[in-house]
């Protein structure tokens, strides 16, 4: 492993988003922290699948004893978690080689 390349798991991009593309849709969260807040969602939940999570939760208070009425919710609410972690998978690689291309251009530069 090379440290010097590695971005932490918590670090912030240090390169432009747009960097290598010309159009780019931002992120942005459907949940409202209100709405995480009154359904007492651990802090661990509250990410951009957060209001998949919270209609498969009502979903199973409205159908409970038949929850498995909600497969389609929870099937939802799983894929929006897996194509998450795909897209932060992808960024982390990008930042890597980001990281690595400007070390060797300021090698070459030197």
């Amino acid at each position: 492993m090379k440290p010097d390349v590695m971005p932490g798991p918590d670090v912030v991009p240090s390169f432009d988003p747009m960097l290598g593309f010309e159009t780019r849709k931002e992120r942005v969260m459907i949940a409202t922290q209100e709405e995480m807040e009154s359904a007492k969602l651990p802090l661990e939940d509250r990410d951009y699948c957060a209001h998949k999570l919270l209609t498969y939760h009502s979903c199973r208070a409205d159908k409970f004893p038949f929850v498995y009425q909600c497969a389609h919710e929870k099937h939802d609410y799983l894929t929006c978690e897996y194509e998450d972690y795909v897209l932060r998978m992808k960024e982390f690689e990008r930042e890597r080689r980001l990281l690595e291309r400007q070390k060797r251009l300021n090698k070459a530069a030197a």
